[in-house]
């Protein structure tokens, strides 16, 4: 039987009028891997707090086993500013606090220094100097956790501990923590594959409840799916008998005495049950995005390099680029690679050392930054929107008020007249999406765009991105997200170095792995240190290779069938692109051809890949 670690009951906690959960109870074995999942504002943050003592409860109890070792990584880890990242392993945790603990065993701070410096160095901080007062929030944040990771704790507690992590932190601390199979986790994130991949169990926090589910992000999509069913079922089934009632109750005005009373106070309860609907809130971001022209920018010979510290910091050398319409560019690359000032640049916030962004005319960027923008916290969010507009032209030409507009953003009529300071982070987030959607732009520029969204508002944000009448380019460290948005990726390598790779992210992580595993093969035989001058005299030689097959008969009828297709396609693709421009369209016809040109767009890109494959094998 496994060890219990903690076990909560009855936990009820409110904020004024605003219950954010109450009677939770969960329980957390050895061996647990626990993803919390949960709505921006359901309170997955303050429950964790709760769990650590650092917010009270209102109702409930929490009980630990004795002795266990925890560590735990909030939102927004904060150390003292003074001491140099070298000796931030002194540190001990109090509150949301780390102090530095000067009676800490030596043979502890010495081993965990060790470990730190190993770790750090995976998550992008090598300068053990540095005091800590001098990094950024991203970089305090990865300071947390090595940290927490060093302390071999035996449940440790995650509040988004991808947030300012690179692709390959994530999949490296995705694999630490599968290597690390003793450790019990709790952890709150938005990182689908991480869920996927690490979880053992998922827990959803709605309708102020648990949701259990034993399995793995996958398993809890099927089964939610089923609850909702059954929930919706169990509705309907309300109603039916609702109806019923009713009609006793219209036709038995004499029967109201004291033998049916019981029956009335059922009917009533009923009634209570069947109003109760379960529907999902869903955003429906169908916002109108402007006419879009066929220049959309061109690179030219653009170089950008920071000089202020040895040696200097090169972002583009020499950089030349095409975009074309309709396209989606996911931006990937290390920490500090210049993703952001790629868009900078882009966006002329920097300019370039050399060479220009030439942006055509009829472009219309909405630009979701990083840092994302102040707002004046004493103002209510129904205000924030009005000043932007009082109504919203959508993607069939109708207008929506500012108040049904924020209801597709999932902000109830409460929400709307309450003050920002009183929105979660996730909900500034959300806020934030929303002003960038209402100004109808027709090329988003998202940086980080899924920092603090949560998972549902994620997957609407991506249904509306697929559909997406303009052009995008996406910075993101999430892979799930990068998977269903772009087509093709500019990997940003460092010191200049760019390779665009057509396909999205797990293509792109495939092909790099096979290519690793194809120079540790070659290591392996030798190739690696193979002498340079024996390298030149045989590069001459060309290698043997074995002859494709010949094409069989369906595939020279499919050949020949993608010979009269291309044409066709691109003909057709010609056409749009020309009715698109002459400014005679309504806005609804845009949309429409604008959807056709992307459809086309991917037709057009896979037929093509298909017709290489099977003329390598005629040349061959």
């Amino acid at each position: 039987m496994a060890v219990s670690y903690l076990q909560i009951d009855n936990l009820t906690k409110s904020f004024g009028d605003l219950v954010l959960f109450e009677n939770l109870s969960l329980g957390i074995s050895e061996g647990d891997r626990i993803g919390l999942i949960a709505r921006n504002g359901s309170g997955k943050t303050t429950l964790l707090n709760i769990i650590m003592g650092i917010e009270g409860k209102d109702e409930g109890t929490i009980v630990w086993r004795n002795d266990l070792r925890v560590e735990y990584l909030s939102q927004d880890p904060q150390f003292p500013s003074d001491i140099t990242v070298g000796e931030v392993c002194r540190c001990v945790r109090r509150g949301n606090k780390w102090v530095v603990d000067e009676t800490k065993d030596r043979h502890e701070v010495l081993t965990n220094s060790s470990e730190l410096t190993r770790i750090l160095s995976r998550l992008g901080i090598t300068d053990l100097g540095q005091k800590v007062g001098q990094l950024s929030g991203g970089q305090q944040k990865r300071l947390a956790l090595a940290h927490v990771l060093t302390d071999n704790p035996q449940l440790l507690i995650l509040d988004e501990p991808t947030n300012h992590l690179d692709l390959e932190m994530v999949e490296w601390l995705e694999d630490y923590l599968n290597r690390s199979r003793q450790m019990t986790l709790l952890m709150v994130t938005h990182d689908r594959y991480f869920l996927d991949r690490v979880c053992n169990r998922i827990v959803e926090l709605a309708d102020k409840q648990l949701y259990t589910y034993r399995g793995n992000y996958n398993y809890y999509l099927e089964k939610r799916a089923e609850r909702i069913t059954a929930q919706q079922a169990q509705v309907d089934h309300a109603q039916n008998l609702l109806r019923k009632e009713l009609d006793w109750m219209r036709r038995q005005p004499q029967a109201r005495g004291h033998k049916s009373r019981s029956r009335i106070e059922a009917f009533y309860e009923l009634e209570q049950r069947a109003k109760a609907r379960y529907e999902e809130q869903r955003m429906r971001l169908q916002t109108r995005s402007t006419y879009i022209g066929s220049k959309i920018f061109v690179a030219k010979h653009v170089s950008k390099a920071f000089r202020d510290h040895a040696p200097a910091k090169v972002i583009l050398k020499d950089y030349n680029y095409t975009f074309a319409r309709y396209e989606k560019m996911g931006i990937i690359g290390a920490n500090g690679a210049g993703k952001s000032t790629y868009l900078k640049l882009l966006l002329g916030q920097l300019q370039p050392d050399d060479g220009c962004f030439e942006v055509g005319e009829t472009v219309r960027f909405g630009y979701y930054s990083q840092d994302g923008i102040r707002y004046d916290e004493q103002k209510k969010v129904i205000d924030v929107v009005r000043d932007i507009a009082e109504y919203v032209l959508m993607s069939d030409g109708s207008k929506m008020s500012a108040t049904e507009f924020l209801k597709q953003f999932l902000f109830t009529s409460d929400k709307q007249y309450s003050y920002v300071y009183k929105l979660s982070g996730g909900e500034k987030r959300r806020l934030y999406l929303c002003t960038i959607l209402m100004r109808s732009p027709n090329f988003l520029i998202l940086d980080e765009p899924t920092n603090d969204l949560d998972i549902v508002t994620l997957q609407v944000l991506e249904e509306y991105l697929q559909h997406f009448g303009g052009c995008v380019i996406v910075v993101s460290h999430d892979r799930y997200f990068m998977d269903k948005v772009v087509d093709h990726l500019l990997v940003m390598k460092g010191d200049g170095e760019l390779q665009d790779y057509p396909g999205n992210y797990s293509d792109y992580r495939e092909w790099r792995t096979l290519k690793e595993q194809e120079s540790a093969e070659l290591a392996q035989r030798g190739g690696a240190s193979k002498p340079a001058s024996a390298a030149a005299s045989s590069s001459s030689v060309k290698p043997k290779t074995q002859k494709a097959p010949k094409l069989t008969f369906q595939e020279k009828q499919e050949f020949q069938r993608l010979e009269q297709e291309l044409p066709q396609l691109e003909a057709e693709k010609a056409e749009i692109e020309q009715m698109m421009s002459s400014g005679t369209l309504r806005a609804d016809e845009l949309v429409t051809k604008g959807k056709r040109m992307q459809e086309l767009i991917d037709l057009i890109d896979e037929r093509e890949m298909r017709w290489l494959e099977l003329s390598e094998k005629i040349t061959n």
